[in-house]
């Protein structure tokens, strides 16, 4: 098992909160990370030391483990004692009612946090459900894919090509990493997508996510999709919403700025990992991927995603700057302090900042200014940027702390 880096994140939000959610896509690892707190089966890791008995690990997808919490409360109130992780729980939403009784209850008795770890595998259906019934009782944490944190620096480029779903990460050959990929994404649009609500053919949604990936880093042009798919405006901004809501796309904002300029409204879209990008677009492993258009934009999304992942969640939402003319910031953080930092992404190992982006720094004034490239040397690039790899910056915002 690859060590993750949220498990401290995990650990301190147990002896916070009565219930802590893990939310994430399926296959990106929340069921090994949480079977290492519960203990369940023949590898698990006992859990916390403040704990003298394993936990129980509930599958809601298996039978068995449903037919056991066919009265919930009882059968919950009989292991009060141990940490209960409950995996799919999207499949059991009426379990959210009894499980606000049952904490309530334990908060009147005076009993220690960290009582249930809850697995979900999208936003969508679990913020909406604990939203009613455990407000006040419950953090959130998501699970992306592994990023550079988590590999070694020799294994950086095959992260960057093959993404960070750990099956297709850890595949003994690129031909492996490339059919699990396919299988994966075949698999939420025939299977996941429609157990999860939304009756969407999985031939348009297969277009859709394709068409995504096509303008990786693009601003969102409603009117043009809906045309290609033969829909209306509404009916693509849902799905839209649903690609975000699975944890699957990312929606950066735009931010606004007191200057007197026409600046855009739209947000970029991009996939947010680079391997299931690459299996949209067909480009089977790096050899391909460095010779293709979507390169540069492949490496900028895979930066974006690394960095505000590592960035600390009591910032503000990230955004990226751009005018009508064209002058823009690839990405823009308010990280603690507070202050602002503007990133330029680029993958040279030569990187060259352009005109527009010095014009769009004198509009946004950040406290820093960095530059990503693809190298490891960190060095002044004058006008107050410095460029730094993608590794370097990624641990620094994570040295700010949660």
């Amino acid at each position: 098992m690859v060590p993750r880096i949220l498990r401290p994140r995990v650990e301190e939000h147990l002896k916070l909160f009565p219930a802590v959610g893990i939310l994430g896509p399926r296959q990106v690892g929340k069921t090994t990370l949480a079977r290492t707190f519960a203990a369940a089966g023949p590898e698990g890791v006992p859990n916390r030391s403040s704990r003298s008995t394993p936990g129980i690990y509930l599958d809601l997808e298996n039978p068995a483990d449903r037919a056991r919490l066919a009265e919930g409360s009882g059968y919950l109130e009989a292991v009060r004692d141990k940490l209960v992780v409950l995996d799919e729980i999207h499949r059991a939403p009426d379990l959210f009612r009894e499980l606000r009784g049952i904490i309530d209850r334990r908060i009147w008795r005076g009993e220690k946090a960290g009582q249930f770890l809850i697995l979900g595998s999208a936003s969508m259906e679990l913020m909406r459900q604990a939203s009613e019934s455990l407000a006040g009782r419950i953090g959130y944490l998501e699970l992306g894919p592994l990023d550079v944190r988590e590999v070694g620096a020799r294994e950086f480029m095959s992260l960057w090509s093959r993404g960070g779903f750990p099956p297709s990460f850890l595949a003994p050959t690129d031909e492996a990493s490339a059919l699990w990929r396919e299988n994966f994404i075949r698999t939420y649009l025939e299977r996941d997508i429609p157990e999860l609500g939304p009756r969407i053919p999985a031939q348009t949604l297969r277009r859709f996510w394709t068409m995504l990936a096509h303008s990786q880093g693009g601003l969102w042009n409603a009117s043009n999709l809906a045309r290609s798919l033969a829909v209306d405006g509404k009916t693509v901004a849902r799905y839209l919403d649903l690609m975000v809501d699975l944890l699957l796309v990312r929606r950066l904002q735009p931010i606004h700025v007191n200057v007197r300029k026409r600046l855009v409204k739209s947000p970029r879209i991009y996939v947010r990992d680079s391997g299931i990008l690459h299996a949209l677009l067909g480009i089977p492993h790096l050899d391909h991927l460095l010779g293709h258009p979507v390169a540069g934009a492949s490496w900028e999304g895979f930066a974006i995603e690394t960095l505000i992942r590592a960035a600390p969640d009591r910032l503000s939402p990230p955004g990226f700057y751009r005018t009508a003319t064209g002058v823009e910031i690839d990405l823009v953080l308010e990280v603690p302090g507070p202050q602002t930092w503007a990133i330029e992404i680029k993958r040279s190992l030569a990187p060259r900042v352009s005109k527009g982006f010095r014009i769009a720094l004198e509009d946004v004034r950040p406290d820093k200014t960095f530059l990503v490239y693809g190298g490891d040397e960190r060095y002044p690039l004058g006008g107050g940027v410095e460029v730094i790899g993608l590794r370097a910056l990624a641990a620094e915002l994570a040295s700010l702390g949660w």
